[in-house]
């Protein structure tokens, strides 16, 4: 059940009216790393989570319900920036405004121009913001489908990196406004995206084993080998040299991968070195964790009939024992 409060998350203000800028912030409102985007893809992502993670259930509709919040502040900042242009394009009788403060053919036809990349200001809503990019491409699911796997380690590792991407969108479009106001307002929403990424990381921590994600294990004889498959500057790190980041395995470099590939009969000769995993051992695990995470997701789901709310009682009881576990909810300090 959602309730709307008409103030503003952050109370959102700008200097003057800015078409230009206005037509770059519909990135964050109808693009690929956009707000809308995010709240979608944190809401459809909680839905899984429901039963067998009621707290990461919890954390993904608060966020999701935040990033609505700033889909609102985008979207009021848009409106204040195109401050009277729908009230100039109402004026169908004479020459708008607008068109009097250009002087020359020249403006105006770069006022078209802008239109032309950008029609939904000029010429489909006269002012409003839409649910479009800033080249004026509609919004689409199709940024958000591969987000929601049914794996939720999964799913926070990839929003983690849509976080990542929406903070650096908003770091690019500071430098593209002079205006204090919308910098402040742009700056919060920035600061949200790093915030929430620390969220996603540490809830991703209290899924264990969290790696690799799904239930099935990597092949031992491959999950540490690094080919070198290009020629040239033959660069060594972390990635390709010394232990494994999460198995702890030592890395095989294989420095000419066609030789190595038509000595091993195309690998199939290759046996695993530098892990104390096996093939046994993998396999044990696959099955230990496939119980485990069935288990966990059967359990939260006994037959019969099936109701979304919890009863009063026993939604108070579970607050009262996540508050015991240490999750309950912080509520801001007052001054």
């Amino acid at each position: 059940m959602f309730y709307h409060v008409k103030d503003l998350q952050y109370n959102a203000r700008v200097s003057r009216p800015d078409p230009a800028f206005a037509t770059l912030l519909l990135e964050q409102f109808g693009g690929a790393n956009g707000e809308l985007a995010a709240a979608l893809r944190y809401f459809g992502q909680a839905f899984g989570a429901k039963n067998p993670y009621p707290d990461k259930y919890d954390l993904l509709m608060d966020i999701a319900t935040e990033e609505f919040s700033h889909l609102e502040i985008v979207g009021a900042t848009i409106q204040m920036l195109l401050t009277g242009i729908n009230g100039d394009l109402k004026n169908a009788a004479e020459s708008s405004e607008i068109m009097k403060l250009l002087n020359g053919k020249a403006s105006k036809e770069e006022v078209i121009h802008q239109g032309m990349v950008a029609p939904q200001f000029l010429i489909g809503s006269a002012g409003g913001p839409c649910y479009t990019n800033s080249q004026g491409v509609p919004w689409t699911a199709a940024y958000i489908n591969g987000d929601a796997t049914g794996e939720l380690s999964a799913d926070l590792r990839s929003n983690i990196g849509a976080e990542s991407r929406a903070k650096m969108v908003y770091e690019y479009l500071l430098q593209f406004t002079e205006d204090p106001y919308v910098k402040e307002t742009l700056r919060f929403l920035m600061t949200r995206e790093v915030a929430h990424f620390q969220m996603f990381e540490a809830a991703l921590a209290t899924i264990q084993p969290n790696f690799p994600p799904g239930v099935l294990q990597s092949d031992p004889k491959f999950s540490n080998v690094y080919f070198n498959m290009s020629s040239g500057n033959d660069f060594r790190g972390p990635w390709n040299s010394g232990k494994t980041t999460q198995f702890g395995e030592e890395i095989q470099y294989v420095a000419d991968p066609i030789a190595y590939v038509m000595e091993s009969n195309g690998l199939l000769e290759h046996e695993a070195a530098g892990t104390d995993r096996t093939e046994a051992s993998v396999q044990k695990l696959n099955k230990d964790l496939s119980k485990k995470k069935s288990g966990e997701v059967n359990g939260a789901n006994p037959p019969g009939t099936v109701q979304w709310n919890e009863p009063r009682e026993q939604a108070g009881g579970n607050k009262k024992q996540h508050a015991k576990n240490g999750n309950a909810k912080a509520s801001p300090a007052k001054k």
